[in-house]
């Protein structure tokens, strides 16, 4: 018997099974670098439609961990697809490079050290420890598959940067948006510093709850007495508080002017006393207390605002508080009777501007009560809580104490819980010049995805503060605010800005810090309020959040190549609160627009059962783990296959689910490739129009992917990318196409007809699907790429476009065929799979499979026998009419009506070469063991 191993055309390719990710990707980074890349992307990118996606800058602090990840390789997904659909997409990546994270990271590098150093020598070990981290992390995000001009970024502490920074806050300076206040803001005592919304997180914290009797003032006992008659007892407001500490700075509390109090007799033992609470809170309030309504007597009702401006005294101070009524008062916790320290409270605050109280503060920057408090000075004031609460006990003042858990705001560096402290601080007014009405109707002209962050973001510029931009620590930009010694009053014009803005432009930052104030001012400079000539630095620096804030003034409208407003910004959702709002509102102040078209956000990482990344639980994978076991290739397909935009879930069972996906993806491609090393698409393409039937399906259903996967880039909907991609490859092409065109790709003859069809069909599928999935699976499209006939000759796949659908002319009526016939293929596995079960046949060829169609499918069917029998993979089909409908071993169609399959064993003899069944094997003498198709392809090939 022949050998006819060597007369099949078998697959064959150099591209390997064996991904190796770990090790080739990093030869492929060199490649790109070696390649200039990024750059001819650049120069290929010159005069198309711009798309713009700013790099929102993370801290160059620590590494990298998996929310850096997701953000970068979401952006260089979207970065990639634009460019090969045609935009110019330059991408600067940046880094911030100021603030407390890097500075608190300093001193403990530098411990007691950090005492005997200046400010300008602390500011220089921040830069260090910022450029160490910039280096670092850019050979992280690099090792991703990420391109972008890394030689180039932009980093917050350049000289021309800071220069920036200075501009912009001159600008909103002069504008009438910075104003200096005492008010209540967010302060870390540990580290001794302002922050703002966005630097303050929520946890779990226990604080003490307590109830506190105010002794009415004798105005309010004597309108009490004028309403119910003489009390049986000394009267009392009920008020509650979590925070006893803020107790000394008590001036007033607060009722709802149109809520409904009660006056109540309590008995409390032999005595009586009369509580004064929100009537809806009274049974709430008698429980905490341990009474019980037989131990009260409602005397009567009134509205929160009948008393309002009467006094009540302080439960151990010598001083009146007065009662004040806020709209603010809710019904859902204490007593409806608001414990009110205008120097501890935002709410309060407001209460206390519009009463004219004092904004009173009696605690340091370190958290600790000033001698204003005598009885407790010097002492931390979370740690005198349980001293003032023994006061109130000592005094009879307390009615109720507990111990409650409830979330509270915590620093995000230190995490030590954090307090509300009025001090003087830097804020840019939400009220002035109508910051928050104007950065209100720009959110509206902003597309943001997913549609809630419209919502997310309205809300919390509707309902902010002022923006607290001063911060008390060293690694910083400085408040450019020059005073004079005289009048007090800040100088700022264009010519100082433009002259502050040079010096940084040459010095950077430091020379706010090195030079006196009149050697930062123009030659001549006299106060314009009083003409004085002696003048003062701020101290403060600007909040970090400012630095990014103006990015866009700052790289947008500097770099060549950019614009401004960016076509997208991209982060995690916490940044509604962050730089998305600090952009838009150093935007909107300066140049009365967003700085962005289009807002999008993604979730954040959490571990298989949905918890938290935290080191102290121990479930966080670090990014480079994951690279040196699977490849970044695989972390890549992570963040494409799930919707991030709600948090995505990790763990070593799902990298795993994925790799085995990526194999799948790998092997068809590989597949596909191997099927093309004996074509050159230039002299061996079929017309489309002359396709056989199955390759035209092929490429229909290529049309289809490439219409919803370019959809799907446009759309940001990187999931849809991968699993349709995915489905395409392991159904549509190995579990189906594939597997039908082994017999015409071994069998034929090399340069057969139908053989060159599939290569065609092929060529164009691997070709498209490379591209289609470059922008995810970046590393093997690129490898597979080099492997693909010598047509394409880009030094990158990169360098190429985005597929447009195959020009072939389908019609409705070819779609619906196919879909039929898939249909009738189903059944007929469905009847093979049962055969093979019974043990009537072996494998699918030694079958002749018999159909007796329905009625109205008669004539399909016997029009399509010969693509039936193909697609079936079987050595023989046939339409039979007669089968016996009593015969066991037919397989009756649930799915079809009147469909019956029946397998019997084909007729003939095996072919050797093929291994179909066929009644014509021996016809041809010269082979006697192979079938009249493999003879005539065995007679070509020798007289070739």
């Amino acid at each position: 018997m022949m050998e006819y191993k060597n007369t099949l055309s078998l697959p064959k390719t150099r591209f390997s099974m064996k991904a190796n990710l770990a090790q080739r990707e990093p030869e492929m980074l060199k490649r790109w670098k070696a390649i200039d890349l990024y750059g001819r992307m650049k120069e290929q990118g010159q005069g198309r439609p711009r798309f713009i996606l700013h790099d929102g800058p993370p801290y160059a602090n620590g590494h990298i961990h998996l929310g850096h990840a997701i953000n970068k390789i979401l952006k260089d997904i979207i970065v990639k697809s634009h460019h090969m659909m045609g935009s110019d997409t330059p991408y600067i990546p940046g880094w911030d490079c100021h603030g407390l994270p890097i500075e608190h990271n300093v001193e403990k590098d530098l411990g007691s050290k950090r005492f005997k150093m200046d400010k300008l020598a602390v500011r220089k070990a921040c830069r260090r420890y910022a450029e160490k981290f910039v280096r670092i992390q850019k050979e992280e995000f690099s090792r991703l598959g990420i391109l972008a001009d890394w030689d180039n970024p932009y980093l917050t502490m350049t000289y021309d940067y800071e220069a920036s920074i200075c501009r912009e806050f001159c600008r909103i300076f002069m504008d009438g948006h910075v104003i200096k206040s005492k008010k209540p803001v967010y302060w870390c005592s540990t580290c001794v510093t302002a922050l703002a919304e966005a630097e303050v997180e929520y946890a779990p914290h226990e604080s003490p709850s307590i109830t506190v009797r105010f002794a009415a003032g004798e105005v309010l006992k004597q309108w009490l007495a004028d309403r119910f008659g003489i009390l049986a007892g000394p009267a009392f407001a009920l008020i509650w508080t979590t925070t006893p500490w803020t107790l000394p700075a008590n001036l007033a509390v607060a009722l709802h002017p149109d809520y409904d109090y009660s006056a109540v007799e309590v008995q409390l033992g032999s005595k009586k006393e009369v509580w004064l609470l929100a009537e809806e809170r009274l049974l709430s309030t008698l429980i905490d207390a341990g009474l019980e309504q037989k131990n009260v007597r409602v005397l009567g009702t009134f509205r929160g605002g009948d008393i309002e401006g009467m006094e009540v005294k302080h439960p151990f101070l010598e001083r009146d508080s007065l009662l004040i009524v806020a709209p603010y008062v809710t019904m859902d916790t204490g007593t409806g009777c608001v414990h009110t320290a205008p120097g501890h409270g935002t709410d309060d605050y407001e209460s206390g501007i519009r009463y004219g109280l004092d904004i009173y503060s009696p605690v340091d920057d370190y958290g600790r009560f000033t001698s204003e408090v005598k009885e407790f000075a010097g002492e931390n004031i979370f740690d005198a809580n349980g001293k003032i609460i023994e006061v109130l006990q000592h005094n009879e003042s307390l009615v109720a104490y507990t111990t409650i858990e409830h979330s509270y705001p915590h620093c995000w560096r230190c995490k030590k819980p954090v307090i509300f402290r009025a001090t003087a601080q830097w804020f840019i007014s939400m009220k002035a010049r109508s910051l928050r009405d104007e950065a209100l109707r720009a959110i509206e002209t902003v597309r943001w995805i997913p549609d809630w962050g419209k919502e997310r973001i309205y809300g919390m510029v509707k309902n902010r503060p002022d923006w607290c931009i001063s911060r008390q620590r060293s690694w910083g930009i400085p408040i450019t605010v020059i005073i004079c010694e005289d009048c007090k009053a800040p100088l700022m014009d264009q010519s100082i800005a433009d002259h502050l803005t040079e010096i940084f432009a040459k010095e950077g930052s430091d020379a706010w810090f090195s030079r006196q104030a009149q050697e930062l001012l123009p030659p001549g400079t006299k106060c314009p309020k009083c003409g004085g000539t002696r003048f003062h630095k701020e101290t403060d620096i600007l909040d970090v959040w400012f630095d990014s804030g103006v990015s866009h003034a700052a790289v947008l409208e500097t770099r060549k190549g950019l614009c401004s407003p960016a076509a997208l910004y991209l982060e995690g959702s916490d940044q509604h609160r962050g730089w998305f709002q600090s952009s838009l509102l150093t935007s909107v102040a300066t140049r009365h627009r967003a700085p962005y078209e289009a807002v999008l956000t993604h979730g954040f990482v959490v571990d298989g059962k949905g918890k938290k990344m935290s080191k102290s639980v121990g479930n966080v994978i670090p990014p480079a783990d994951i690279i040196k076991k699977y490849g970044a290739e695989i972390l890549r397909l992570w963040v494409s296959a799930e919707d991030y935009q709600d948090d995505i879930k990790i763990s070593n069972e799902i990298l795993q689910r994925l790799t085995e996906a990526y194999r799948k993806i790998r092997n068809t491609i590989r597949y596909l490739l191997s099927n093309l090393s004996d074509f050159d698409p230039d002299n061996h393409s079929v017309d489309f129009c002359r396709l056989d039937a199955l390759d035209r399906w092929a490429l229909m259903r290529l049309g289809e992917i490439t219409i919803n996967v370019k959809r799907a880039y446009k759309e940001f909907k990187f999931h849809s990318v991968f699993h349709q991609i995915q489905q395409f490859c392991i159904v549509d092409l190995s579990a189906l196409y594939l597997d039908i065109l082994k017999d015409r790709l071994y069998c034929e003859h090399p340069k057969d007809h139908i053989r060159r069809s599939a290569q065609t069909a092929i060529y164009r599928i691997a070709h498209d699907i490379l591209l289609l999935m470059a922008p995810i699976l970046s590393f093997t499209s690129e490898e597979a790429w080099g492997h693909m006939p010598d047509a394409v000759n880009e030094n990158s796949i990169f360098l190429a476009e985005m597929p447009d659908t195959p020009s072939i002319s389908i019609d409705k009526s070819f779609q619906a065929e196919w879909e039929l016939l898939w249909k009738i293929r189903g059944e007929v596995t469905k009847a093979l799979e049962l055969a093979r079960k019974e043990k009537r046949i072996g494998l699918a060829l030694d079958a002749k499979v018999l159909i007796r169609p329905s009625e109205d499918m008669r004539d399909f069917l016997k029009k399509h026998v010969p693509l039936l029998r193909t697609i079936t993979i079987v050595s023989q089909l046939d339409v039979d009419e007669e089968l016996d409908s009593g015969d066991g071993t037919v397989w009756r169609s649930d799915e079809i009506e009147g469909l019956a399959v029946k397998i019997i064993q084909a007729a003939g003899e095996k072919c050797a070469r093929c291994w179909t069944w066929s009644e014509d094997v021996g016809k041809d003498p010269s082979w006697p063991d192979v079938c009249g198709r493999c003879a005539r392809v065995l007679r070509n090939l020798l007289i070739e």
